[in-house]
């Protein structure tokens, strides 16, 4: 089977999602509204579908990777954004080094865990 992919979207939930919306925002993602209740993010040629839907264990058990090409610098990036003093909830966990590249944890609004992880070349 021959693939000619040229991207993948997941789908998120949000608990609230104008509060969501705003928090994506913030982390630099453009947004197109594409009904009331679901808007696409995107960042260079990536991006995922939020949607005004909360289901508890979906959200809880929701992980996206997003791989940058500097995580220090995305990392210094995050903290300067104050994201936790302006959403409640939201958490960072720094940088990790791991075997196969460096990688560090960003919680938003709903829950939903974001891995932001280098590779070593």
């Amino acid at each position: 089977m021959q693939h000619k992919a040229k991207s993948i979207r997941p789908f998120i939930g949000a608990k609230n999602f104008e509060l969501s919306r705003r928090f994506y925002s913030d982390l630099g993602f453009q947004e197109s509204v594409l009904s009331p209740k679901m808007s696409y993010f995107k960042t260079e040629g990536i991006g995922f579908y939020l949607q005004d839907a909360y289901v508890k264990d979906w959200v809880d058990n929701t992980m996206v990777f997003l791989e940058v090409d500097d995580v220090s610098r995305y990392w210094n990036e995050l903290v300067a954004l104050d994201l936790t003093t302006k959403y409640e909830g939201v958490k960072l966990v720094p940088i990790r080094n791991l075997d196969w590249g460096k990688e560090c944890f960003l919680h938003d609004p709903s829950g939903i865990l974001w891995h932001i992880g280098e590779f070593f070349d």
